[in-house]
């Protein structure tokens, strides 16, 4: 099977990385992929590489552009797409600028599938208009996180809305040799969506933080620099930098701090769970959900108080039990993943086949389950 990957934005990033885990793992399912992206930076490019995939970008540059293609409606793209897309059985398209662009050059007969990873919040404002037109030809709609569910079952989605599934990767790592203990651990985008300023924040309310590692990079690298000398925090964190096994850090870790101001679903804390540390994390959107149950710890977003009398509580012993944790993180390996996906996939070409050709008898896989309250 043929399958073409757009991203809206190809860097390094959680929804990223997911699908190129996702990707990966689909080869043992048949499925050669080609991967193509409307905004890349090289190290996105580098980071698609890693996994062995050779990206195509329609624009490429160290910094993402402000109108970015994850989120804005770009008919350029979409006529770059149209030659590119033509080879493919299927095509999966992640962000709604990616999938806005597939649909307009999709070829007919092949099945469309999109993926929607983050909260409905864009810049340069409102996209649903042009996303409800697109949505009519998408075949199959794969929403990661409540409050996009919502929004794809109100573009008339319908019976096409599936729960997203995610992959992460680093499940039994051992942690990097040095480190100190006992630790706090942050990874990802330093964006103020991610919120470590809120972090930075609760740590100067502590009366003795623990060293605290800060792993990633982003465009509020510098701010959160200056906030930290700001806060006499300096020999407190550490920036370790971007990171290919972030979950090295973790491994061990006191407590994993997951602050964010938006957050459908979070890798970092599931890595976190499925290594048996404690998460305290924000009740916003999916978040509330994967930390849920008792398997973390839920502060309210944007509250350095609460997020420090949360971290001191854990740090003082008062610990989640690890198992539920753990067994949520399990159905979320590339392997599990590649398997709902490949159903999927399979489902959709065997489907459209019986459409040109009513008189077939082939037995299609399994349709993949309608979208439910399952934590995604």
């Amino acid at each position: 099977m043929r399958v073409v990957r757009v991203l809206g934005v190809l860097e390094p990033g959680g929804a990223q990385l997911s699908a190129l885990l996702l990707s990966a793992a689909l080869r043992r399912h048949g499925v050669a992929t080609t991967l193509l992206a409307g905004d890349a930076t090289p190290s996105g490019v580098a980071l698609a590489a890693r996994y062995g995939f050779a990206a195509d970008a329609f624009r490429m540059s160290e910094l993402v552009n402000p109108d970015s293609l994850q989120w804005t409606p770009e008919p350029g793209f979409a006529d770059w797409l149209g030659p590119r897309l033509a080879p493919a059985d299927l095509v999966h398209a992640h962000m709604v600028g990616a999938w806005w662009a597939a649909a307009r050059a999709v070829p007919p007969q092949v099945p469309l599938v999109a993926s929607e990873h983050n909260q409905m919040s864009w810049p340069g404002g409102d996209r649903t208009a042009q996303a409800r037109a697109a949505a009519r030809r998408v075949d199959l709609f794969f929403a990661h996180g409540p409050a996009v569910s919502a929004w794809a079952a109100g573009l008339g989605l319908g019976g096409r809305l599936r729960e997203g599934r995610s992959s992460v990767e680093g499940l039994s790592a051992r942690p990097w040799p040095g480190l100190a203990s006992p630790r706090l651990t942050f990874t990802g985008r330093f964006r103020a969506d991610k919120a470590p300023d809120v972090l930075v924040e609760a740590l100067a309310l502590l009366d003795v933080p623990p060293p605290a590692y800060l792993v990633g990079d982003g465009p509020a690298r510098q701010a959160l620099i200056r906030l930290i000398r700001a806060r006499g925090l300096q020999r407190v964190v550490r920036f370790p930098g971007w990171s290919y096994q972030p979950s090295r850090y973790v491994s061990g870790a006191a407590v994993h701090v997951v602050p964010s101001r938006e957050e459908s679903w979070s890798q970092s804390a599931v890595v976190a769970l499925g290594l048996g540390v404690p998460v305290v994390g924000t009740a916003v959107d999916g978040l509330a959900r994967t930390l849920g149950d008792g398997r973390g710890v839920l502060v309210t977003p944007d509250d350095p108080h609460a997020l420090a009398a949360a971290l001191s509580r854990v740090l003082a012993g008062q610990r989640p039990d690890p198992g539920p944790g753990r067994a949520y993180a399990r159905q979320f390996t590339p392997s599990a993943a590649a398997a709902v996906y490949a159903g999927a996939y399979r489902h959709l070409l065997a489907s459209r086949a019986r459409l040109r050709h009513p008189g077939t008898s082939a037995t299609p896989a399994a349709s993949p389950p309608a979208a439910t309250d399952t934590p995604t």
